[in-house]
């Protein structure tokens, strides 16, 4: 077990060494700057003032050619030899409510959302705890590091944690989820991460946006969302992007929440590709941001928004609401995954 000291704060915490800075140091439930885990934000830079590190990828993209010159290093991709001093700054605020933990999870269910996503869910022997909008990372068997994919359902005693993961093509560890693990077979699961989760304290009404397998942390903030004590006004948009036609769900699971069609409304879109005469879709057309832009009825001085799906259509959309409606990034929520 290593000894890490973050320099001039009184802040020290311990790593084991097939643990990572970054997640040694949220177990330790400190408030480190970080967003995608796996090396491709750069949030989570650090400076190594002295000891010694194992780096787990060299290239990492989160690192830019004047990073590496100056000797900056990513908190999720090293893990340490020796006791260490490091340089890194902390956020404002106090950290999430759950410290991530490390636990085995079998696959109990498999369910087809859409031609190429699937509804996963484990079951673990504790809790599930984590907050609406949150991740896990999952380590599948055969597959070299892990990959973070976020909880669909809610927070239970049961221990199930669900996850709606997108098949990518010659995806490694997608290959394996729907190609090669069994009922009854087990993964290792590690977490919950993320910052972009729910903030369910805010009155304010709420806009999800979300795109693929964005729908999941997004579904488990509108379940969330429907669960707390509210008043009539406070209201639920939930944008959903496609690139065709049959790319387009949630909209039935969002039909078992009470508030549907009343103070919470499915607004779905299909950006062009695969739309022709043989297919029936009459519903809107358009990039996610673009029809936001002509949706009416949305408060954006007094609404949080909340998005997850492809990085292009996160920046999208991020633009449009800080540059058309100068949204605060402080009401902006998202963790940033490539």
């Amino acid at each position: 077990m290593a000894h890490i000291r973050i320099a001039d704060a009184d802040v020290s915490f311990e790593c084991g060494s097939d643990d990572s800075l970054l997640r040694a140091g949220l177990r330790a439930n400190l408030n480190l700057p970080y967003e995608c885990n796996v090396g491709s934000c750069g949030t989570c830079k650090f400076e190594l003032l002295s000891g010694e590190i194992k780096v787990l990828s060299e290239n990492a993209p989160g690192l830019s050619e004047r990073d590496r010159k100056k000797g900056r290093q990513l908190a999720c991709q090293c893990m340490p030899l020796t006791d260490c001093v490091i340089k890194v700054r902390q956020e404002d605020g106090a950290p999430a409510k759950f410290s991530p933990t490390r636990l085995k999870v079998k696959l109990i269910k498999v369910t087809d959302v859409t031609h190429d996503i699937r509804e996963f869910q484990f079951q673990g022997v504790s809790p599930a705890t984590f907050i609406p909008g949150q991740y896990a990372m999952l380590q599948l068997p055969g597959v070299s590091g892990e990959r973070a994919y976020s909880m669909s359902n809610l927070p239970n005693d049961e221990g199930v944690w669900s996850f709606m993961i997108r098949r990518v093509p010659q995806g490694v560890g997608t290959q394996v989820l729907f190609d090669a693990l069994a009922l009854g077979d087990q993964i290792g699961l590690d977490g919950p991460f993320g910052k972009a989760y729910y903030r369910s304290e805010s009155e304010r009404d709420l806009v999800c946006v979300a795109g693929g397998s964005g729908l999941a942390p997004m579904l488990s903030i509108a379940r969330a969302w429907s669960q707390k004590s509210k008043g009539d006004e406070e209201s639920l948009t939930f944008f959903y992007g496609g690139r065709e036609p049959r790319d387009i769900c949630g909209e039935t699971m969002l039909q078992q929440l009470p508030e549907f069609n009343q103070q919470l409304h499915f607004v779905p879109s299909v950006s062009g590709a695969g739309l022709d005469a043989t297919n029936a879709w009459q519903g809107r057309t358009g990039f996610i941001h673009e029809v936001m832009h002509g949706f009416e009825g949305l408060d954006y001085a007094n609404s949080d928004f909340y998005i997850a799906g492809p990085p292009m259509m996160t920046q999208a959309v991020m633009d449009f609401l800080r540059e058309s409606h100068a949204v605060p990034q402080e009401r902006i929520y998202f963790d940033r995954f490539f």
